[in-house]
């Protein structure tokens, strides 16, 4: 069931961007990511407001985000990928890949133009707030909670890093190349 929610929201997500006219890419980092996120983001608060150590709401934040990408990523691509292996190209299959003309014969394509820039500044990104935690449970003893303006401080770092990642991701997508 899973894998079909977020198989509807990508689809959902895809026709809102194609209709504001929005990047495959862009639509992706932003509207899909907020709608299978956010439910999970509430339910992780919940989580931590009650554990004393907030254990249960970064199990449940990492383990949701990775089943949305296992399985929101991996289950349709695994589909489409022996789809397209064991089905013969035909013209829409050339048209989309025409860029890969000469180079594959069938499969299915994923283009990863920006990807490495993507995955470094996210990985950057991701470090940098493991460190912020890592700060916080070395002084305050604890990731979450504390004084109102320790937790206002962290929670404006890490923000700023979701905004870096997705302004970098857009310049990236929409820059002239």
């Amino acid at each position: 069931m899973i894998g079909v929610v977020t198989i509807v929201i990508g689809d959902m997500a895809n026709l809102v961007g194609c209709v504001a006219r929005i990047e495959n890419s862009i639509t992706a980092i932003t509207i899909v990511a907020l709608g299978t996120s956010l439910p999970d983001t509430f339910a992780s608060r919940t989580a931590a407001q009650q554990d004393p150590y907030a254990d249960a709401a970064i199990g449940n934040i990492t383990g949701s985000n990775a089943v949305n990408v296992f399985l929101g990523l991996g289950l349709p691509w695994s589909i489409a990928a022996i789809y397209w292996n064991v089905t013969e190209p035909n013209d829409m299959w050339r048209q989309k890949n025409k860029k890969f003309a000469g180079k594959i014969s069938r499969g299915f394509v994923v283009d990863s133009d920006g990807l490495a820039l993507s995955v470094t500044v996210f990985s950057v990104c991701a470090l940098i707030c493991i460190a912020v935690l890592e700060f916080r449970r070395a002084k305050i003893g604890g990731e979450l909670g504390g004084q109102q303006s320790v937790k206002l401080i962290s929670a404006a770092i890490c923000v700023s890093f979701w905004i870096i990642y997705i302004g970098v991701s857009i310049w990236d997508v929409t820059r002239p190349k």
